[in-house]
């Protein structure tokens, strides 16, 4: 199966944002992909952080869920939607979450962010906590071709979420990492979660120099089970894009049967 990772700038205005992953989805369906993956933060890249909370839909219903299930429909792909905000139950707070659409338009699975990002050095700093609230389960679903594991972007540093999840042939990383820790980082964790668990590895992240003047890493790749990176957008908008092997996944693990000699 081909799949593609879409990579965005997002900005602060949720139209301009839909109408760009609009787009980029029909692009790279056009080009043959039957799975597709949205960048964290997808619709909203905000001016304050809170931006996100005024958003934010309930769970089943809502534009940024609507169009979605549309795209998914409409192009015959399974559509693994990034993040968008969530309602929370706890006020002037969101979940950041990951929906999954099969090519029927049908919601089938659900992954709340459990890992909550925060940073500090000099003038940067995050801490998502203070408008997020945290998932507490791991989430995959099978695409036709085995397991797809679902992460987000600060999940990549935790590898026991990835063991949690099981067998899986392909874990996603929709990411909105930073351009300090991406450039240290990023290409080092996702290589090793893709050899250590012997599966592709497809990282969308959002790519450039946004309105509210954060910067973020991009760098949206593809890696296979051995850890090889089979394509790569650095910065900017675009889709990375690839073919998923059942055949080179079972001769890794065939020749290198480290997830058979596990002892913990």
């Amino acid at each position: 199966m081909k799949i593609a990772a879409i990579q965005m700038i997002s900005t602060p205005v949720l139209a301009e944002n839909m109408a760009t992953a609009r787009r980029l989805l029909q692009e790279a369906a056009a080009s043959g992909a039957k799975l597709l993956l949205l960048p964290e933060y997808w619709p909203l890249m905000g001016l304050q952080e809170t931006d996100k909370v005024d958003i934010a839909e309930p769970a089943g219903e809502g534009p940024m869920q609507d169009m979605m299930a549309e795209m998914a429909s409409k192009l015959g792909v399974w559509l693994i939607g990034g993040t968008i905000p969530l309602q929370a139950a706890q006020p002037g707070k969101v979940l950041n979450t990951t929906l999954v659409y099969d090519p029927q338009g049908q919601q089938i699975a659900r992954y709340d962010k459990i890992h909550l990002f925060g940073f500090s050095k000099g003038e940067e700093s995050y801490e998502e906590a203070r408008t997020i609230v945290a998932g507490n389960q791991v989430s995959s679903f099978d695409a036709g071709f085995g397991k797809v594991g679902l992460s987000i972007c600060y999940d990549l540093r935790f590898p026991e979420l990835f063991r949690a999840l099981g067998t899986s042939s392909l874990i996603v990383v929709p990411a909105a990492f930073t351009y300090t820790t991406g450039q240290a980082h990023w290409e080092i964790l996702l290589r090793a979660r893709a050899i250590e668990n012997q599966c592709y590895v497809l990282a969308c992240g959002q790519g450039g120099k946004h309105v509210n003047g954060r910067r973020t890493w991009g760098h949206s790749m593809l890696i296979d089970p051995w850890g090889k990176v089979l394509d790569v957008l650095e910065e900017g908008e675009g889709i990375v894009s690839g073919d998923v092997d059942e055949s080179l996944i079972a001769s890794i693990r065939e020749s290198l049967p480290a997830l058979r000699h596990r002892k913990l």
